[in-house]
């Protein structure tokens, strides 16, 4: 299973971003989706998880700025990143959990400058 990730970049403390990524549609509408993030020299963290039934729910680190949700339309889940602080630099990563698999995008660098 192939997760295409989108939209990272660099941004100013205070800015925003979004993030999307698209799944094949065979797998994208039945299952969750997430994405997680790992800094340098930190482990990979939750950011956020949707269910198929468009559910949330948010890492302590992110609620109150951060959106997630999913188009199952356009096999697409987004993640609004608002109010970017510089310890939201890291690579993130799409995730799909089936129940039996995770699959994971390839990751993409997104850059808070204080």
């Amino acid at each position: 299973v192939q997760l295409q990730a989108s939209g990272g970049g660099l941004v100013q403390a205070g800015g925003s971003l979004r993030l999307s990524c698209t799944a094949p549609g065979s797998i994208f509408t039945d299952n969750f989706m997430g994405w997680y993030r790992q800094a340098p020299g930190k482990q990979r963290e939750l950011v956020a998880t949707i269910t198929s039934g468009g559910s949330p729910n948010y890492g302590d680190s992110v609620k109150g700025r951060f959106t997630i949700s999913r188009d199952n339309a356009k096999n697409t889940v987004y993640l609004q990143m608002n109010s970017l602080k510089p310890e939201d630099t890291a690579v993130y990563y799409c995730n799909l959990h089936s129940g039996t698999a995770d699959y994971w995008g390839q990751g993409t660098l997104v850059t808070v400058s204080s």
